[in-house]
């Protein structure tokens, strides 16, 4: 058996140590998530927790199970037991769940699991049993276990609804301290050229560890929380702006929880202060403003006013006015592009199957389902025929990339034009299961700012876009060339421009602010890769430029109106 790192020996990681206590003490909290740098301790921290886990009745220790990041749903929660169904038997073969039963399932890189596997394994730790529905047959069996996932936020996030079922989420950071990083790599040394001799070391504080648990596991069910402090843990969540249930239930819950492992049998405001962190980061709603600032912050220098479309419109009031909503921003040179349907041999989970005596790819459990139902009725050879072929029909599996660029400058048209932006990524984010993910950079004044990276989530987009500045002049350049920056690392991802064109602010002082947008734009075309690209032309006025199809025309990319296509 592999020596795992005690958990016990983790060190300057005091938060990832107190959330998976928590949860060895009450699984029914839901899970934890880890959230942090590479290289700082998440995995060793989740194979660490296993050991502190009661053993099997027959004294096996409690198993670590860690979860593949390419599983298939049959390999999780299990699937028909081909060698039985050939003997004409019925049965399931049980997966990764049943063998995390009473143990840790660990999940790295949590963010790149497919939706429906992260919710089927949610559900299951809520649960504590697998019921398992696969090809007509049903079945189910326990599966109480700590539930442990890890991500680099740099790869993406989850889906806000995937966060709020994760009980516990903490932030881990390597330290910077020299002496703290020092007595890391101590220790990791130390464990890797003698394991035993490591643990034997740490044998007692890890024993010590272990019986905390076991006693806090037995005194949790006489623990009660004094009916006053609902009416906090229900404060707490409202001034999170968390609007799921579920945050105070998990409030309850850990602060149980903290109160067994530190020997009390009643709740205390100090309890909920200490476990409210890690309940509530992960929900909080990033459009709710940050806490106001101890001194008014100096007024920035006056923008330089824009040198083309100022008119009576362009007030002050109105560049600062809350975005308003906007007409629905046609994306229809889009919308077929990065959406992959689903059929025989697709990328997405198997839905369902369908006869096909010619199949490009077999569905095997529906296929052995139909010869053995001929076969008892007495139909045709005991063997399979090409009659019993069924091929596979998978879910649509959708990854669309938008990298929305919007001309947050001071010409006429800001509000419509911020409000349509908005407006767009949220409409890429509400449709139903897909994974679309979309990202923002906004350009005034004197550059171009990556407000928002490519994320699903619908409310940190909402939030972007809502305090993104406006007003100043249009360094388009500036804009095109931070595109071309951003997609190098995303191929395959589509853009949306919204400008007029009208660039007034060079790359280089003393340059052709237009000319030089045209080159950014004929190098931005090669980052797409071939990839569609849409330019919204913003343009207002009577006297028209039309400086946005050129800019359509160097990118390769359609062109539109807020109004509709040209």
């Amino acid at each position: 058996m592999i020596p795992l790192y005690p958990l016990s020996a983790v060190a300057h990681q005091p938060d990832l140590r107190l959330a998976l206590s928590l949860l060895a003490v009450s699984p029914d909290i839901g899970g934890v998530l880890i959230r942090g740098d590479r290289g700082a301790a998440k995995s060793t921290a989740a194979r660490g927790l296993a050991a502190l886990l009661p053993a099997a009745p027959d004294g096996t220790p409690a198993p670590f199970v860690s979860l593949p990041l390419g599983a298939t749903e049959d390999r999780v929660v299990g699937t028909l037991d081909l060698e039985a169904a050939l003997r004409g038997e019925v049965r399931l073969q049980p997966g990764l769940l049943a063998q995390a039963d009473g143990g840790v399932l660990y999940i790295d890189e949590v963010n790149l699991l497919a939706d429906y596997l992260v919710d089927v394994l949610l559900d299951v730790a809520a649960m504590g049993v697998n019921r398992v529905q696969r090809d007509g047959l049903s079945a189910e069996h326990p599966a109480r276990l700590a539930l442990v996932g890890s991500m680099n936020p740099e790869e993406g996030s989850l889906r806000p609804q995937f966060l709020d079922r994760f009980g516990l989420c903490v932030e881990v950071q390597a330290p910077t301290a020299a002496a703290e990083r020092a007595e890391i790599v101590r220790r990791r040394m130390a464990f890797e050229a003698d394991p035993a001799a490591f643990l034997a070391t740490w044998r007692a504080e890890e024993e010590a560890l272990a019986a905390r648990l076991a006693a806090a596991r037995e005194r949790l069910p006489r623990v009660r929380v004094p009916d006053a402090l609902l009416d906090t843990i229900a404060t707490l969540s409202a001034e999170a702006g968390v609007r799921s249930l579920r945050a105070d239930l998990v409030l309850y819950r850990a602060a149980r929880a903290l109160a067994a492992l530190e020997g009390r049998e009643e709740v205390q405001h100090e309890d909920l202060s200490r476990v409210a962190p890690l309940v509530l980061a992960h929900r909080r709603d990033p459009r709710l403003p940050p806490p106001p600032p101890t001194s008014p912050p100096a007024a920035p220098p006056p923008e330089q006013p824009p040198d083309h479309g100022a008119g009576p419109q362009d007030t002050p009031e109105d560049i600062l006015a809350p975005t308003p909503p906007a007409a629905p921003l046609p994306l229809s040179p889009l919308a077929a592009v990065g959406s992959r349907r689903g059929g025989v041999g697709g990328p997405g989970r198997v839905v369902s199957s369908v006869p096909d005596p010619q199949p490009a790819a077999l569905a095997v459990p529906a296929t052995l389902r139909a010869a053995l139902t001929r076969v008892a009725a007495g139909v045709g050879p005991a063997a399979l025929t090409r009659g019993d072929f069924h091929a596979p029909v998978r879910e649509e599996v959708a990854g669309r990339r938008v990298l929305f660029v919007a001309d947050a400058s001071g010409s006429m048209g800001t509000r419509e034009r911020m409000g349509a932006v908005k407006g767009a990524m949220l409409a890429v984010l509400s449709e139903q299961g897909r994974r679309d993910r979309v990202a923002l950079i906004t350009f005034r004044g004197a550059g171009a700012n990556l407000a928002l990276d490519f994320t699903t989530d619908a409310a940190a987009a909402e939030a972007a876009i809502t305090a993104a500045p406006t007003g100043g002049r249009t360094p388009l350049a500036h804009a095109l060339r931070l595109a071309a920056d951003v997609l190098a690392g995303e191929p395959q991802a589509q853009l949306v421009l919204l400008t007029d064109g009208r660039a007034n602010v060079p790359l280089t002082p003393g340059g052709d602010a237009w000319a030089e947008a045209l080159q950014m734009a004929r190098a931005l075309r090669q980052a797409l890769r071939g990839a569609p690209a849409l330019v919204v032309d913003t343009e207002t006025g009577h006297v028209r430029l039309g400086r946005a199809a050129q800019l359509a025309q160097a990118l390769g990319a359609a062109v539109t109106t807020l109004g509709g296509p040209q």
